[in-house]
């Protein structure tokens, strides 16, 4: 059966941040993730989730609150020396929250240049954490245009080309929809690349009951190819959360 996760940067948005660990726990979630914890200090956090008996799946890097600007630079050429940095103080709240995952974000590039740049990052930060599970994640050009990685294909050819063991590829099902309009079939092709899962329903991004991806029988593919991580419910409610999770309690059983 499927291990669900609640992404509290999307869900339990009608309560302050370091509220929504508590109402995660209380609606039966036993993990959270967090897509960029930095604007709290990472012992409030680390409270919040031992006092919530929560395990912290996964957070995205770059660190810096991104409003008005990039969303990631791991594939931007020019950037190498800030994406290092970054990379270092992410790491640090990582291991200090205890995170499984962490997420490196391409950023708006293209080309062979940025192909190459993107590589070398990745192959430096593996080599720089060997012991931290890293992930990539294809984002799709209808939510974020001109974003590097917008390909599963790609994306399993940038890990094959980095070689490291401790990289592997976020599979979110709602990009895969918007990007191949067949999530299952990105599924079946990629499966075994996969480190951490997220879904939302395609294409409107609200709960994973209705839309154009057919979840009861995605979760039994998943637990056919014997994934044993986490799935994130990443979406935003289209309403109060907690009035949206009959499919969290029906999947669960």
């Amino acid at each position: 059966m499927p291990k669900f996760a609640a992404n509290i940067s999307f869900l339990f948005t009608e309560v302050p941040f370091l509220e929504r660990f508590g109402e995660a726990r209380a609606a039966g979630f036993e993990a959270v993730e967090i897509l960029f914890p930095y604007d709290d200090p990472a012992s409030q956090i680390a409270d919040r989730l031992a006092g919530a008996g929560l395990d912290l799946v996964l957070i995205n890097a770059p660190p810096p609150n991104y409003t008005g600007g990039a969303r990631g630079f791991a594939a931007v050429p020019g950037g190498e020396a800030r994406f290092e940095k970054d990379f270092k103080r992410a790491v640090r709240y990582a291991q200090h929250l205890g995170a499984q995952h962490l997420h490196l974000m391409a950023g708006t590039a293209e080309g062979p240049e940025a192909h190459d740049t993107f590589v070398r990052n990745l192959a430096w930060a593996t080599a720089q954490e060997p012991e931290m599970s890293l992930t990539i994640e294809p984002i799709n050009g209808h939510d974020m245009p001109g974003y590097f990685l917008n390909d599963f294909d790609l994306a399993a050819q940038i890990i094959a080309e980095v070689g490291a063991p401790n990289l592997g590829l976020q599979f979110d099902a709602y990009h895969a929809q918007r990007i191949t309009g067949d999530a299952m079939r990105v599924w079946d092709a990629h499966h075994a690349l996969v480190r951490h899962i997220q879904i939302a329903s395609a294409p409107d991004r609200h709960e994973p009951a209705k839309g154009e991806i057919d979840y009861p029988t995605f979760f039994e593919a998943v637990d056919a190819r014997g994934y044993t991580g986490w799935i994130s419910a990443e979406y935003h409610p289209s309403g109060r959360t907690t009035d949206g999770l009959d499919w969290f309690y029906a999947a669960r059983g």
